[in-house]
């Protein structure tokens, strides 16, 4: 089945609509539009998809404008003269003369004590933030509706990132060149990944990878901090002084309900990603995606899971996976999140620990212990009782994206298949 470019708009159209404005008004959870098929080869035509990962520093001679990214250019004071990727690669996806934040970022999160928080089940996934002791949950159930939360950790000021059609989430520091930036939702998509904007130059920002493609910035790169989707019981237990995002984020959203019904359980990724897929994962299935020193290694979730821990080196350095927490909710899946089935918690480490490197094995679907001295520790990292008991793991940077993602950004990197 081919997907015209008004097929394509109707969709993205109703997920907007589901992410935002419906869900301001209190709507009930809204599922994409019948024009959007299920059928594993809509759209998937024979080009292969860029190896966005090499899209770096390197700036491409300069490009006509595509017709459909003209409207933009009187309406932003991006500099589309300067980009690392060929434009006709960036899709629309939010049909409007100024697309900026019609998906709206939460730029004043409000936040309650771990103990005061009551509307989150065990088993709902968010991404866990920890800077200098400051810990924060900030819900997929409220990422899926905003994408982007700008705020201030430990002093440090943050970007946390969420792109439901590739389910990465990602931290990046705010902090750059000498000033504060503000990032935004851009209403575009490149391999069906979230494209962000800043408010200082109007850049364009791959989220995916955190590095400029478009504007002034183009080739730059964000500094990415470790963080880790995470189920909320895991969070409370190991963080009891620490913060979880309100149920009340000022927009008048329900937050629980998921606008993208049934999404993980397609064959295929809506029509907004237009490369190749590859067929040795399904293409929705999540992996743990490390990127170290310009290296980058999959983990696929179904390979994980058989063997709980991965012990390993990417870029000459060591790294342990853990998988765990089989229940943690599928944020993609069920019309609300806290009933869908479990797709498990994936997270990378170091594994270096007062600089000696440990080697673990699975004690327990939260637990694992280190050869070397015998310390139990917990899936986030946590040792509890043993020799290093009171030491954490460095959290790595990391995603969970969905397979296809994976292969569309990083198509020559290596994957773990056990």
């Amino acid at each position: 089945m081919k997907w015209s470019k008004r097929g394509v708009v109707i969709v993205v159209l109703g997920l907007v609509i589901a992410a935002c404005g419906g869900a301001a008004t209190g709507s009930s959870p809204t599922t994409v539009p019948a024009t959007a098929s299920t059928d594993a080869n809509a759209d998937t035509n024979t080009t292969r998809a860029p190896d966005a990962s090499k899209s770096g520093s390197e700036l491409l001679p300069e490009q006509e404008i595509p017709d459909l990214l003209r409207h933009l250019t009187t309406v932003w004071e991006t500099d589309f003269s300067r980009a690392t990727v060929d434009l006709n690669e960036i899709l629309v996806g939010i049909p409007a003369l100024d697309p900026r934040d019609l998906i709206r970022p939460i730029d004043d999160p409000v936040f309650r004590p771990v103990a005061e928080t009551t509307w989150l089940t065990d088993q709902d996934p968010g991404l866990a933030l920890e800077i200098d002791g400051d810990a924060r949950f900030y819900p997929l159930a409220v990422l899926t509706r905003h994408e982007i939360a700008n705020d201030e950790v430990g002093g440090i000021p943050v970007a946390v990132t969420y792109c439901p059609l590739c389910n990465t989430g990602i931290v990046f520091d705010r902090r750059f060149e000498g000033q504060i930036l503000r990032l935004g939702v851009s209403g575009l998509l490149r391999n069906s990944d979230l494209v962000m904007w800043d408010d200082a130059t109007t850049s364009l920002w791959q989220q995916i990878t955190g590095r400029g493609i478009v504007g002034t910035y183009a080739g730059e790169q964000l500094q990415t901090i470790g963080s880790a989707i995470v189920r909320w019981a895991d969070f409370a237990v190991a963080y009891p002084d620490g913060q979880a995002m309100s149920e009340d984020q000022g927009f008048g959203i329900r937050y629980g309900t998921n606008p993208y019904t049934g999404y993980s359980s397609r064959p295929a990724p809506y029509p907004f990603f237009r490369g190749e897929l590859d067929d040795r994962y399904p293409a929705l299935e999540r992996v743990v995606g490390v990127t170290l020193d310009e290296a980058s290694k999959a983990y696929p979730f179904s390979e994980i899971e058989k063997v709980k821990v991965v012990n390993d080196i990417v870029a000459n350095q060591p790294v342990v996976v853990f998988w765990g927490a089989s229940d943690t909710a599928d944020a993609l899946d069920s019309s609300r999140i806290s009933e869908a089935q479990g797709i498990g918690t994936g997270i990378a480490y170091s594994p270096v620990v007062g600089g000696q490197t440990l080697t673990f094995e699975v004690i327990g679907d939260i637990e694992f212990r280190d050869i070397e001295t015998g310390t139990t520790w917990s899936i986030l990292g946590k040792a509890l009782e043993g020799e290093l008991a009171g030491e954490a793991l460095e959290l790595l940077p990391h995603r969970n994206e969905f397979w296809f993602a994976w292969h569309a950004f990083f198509p020559d990197a290596d994957v773990w298949q056990g």
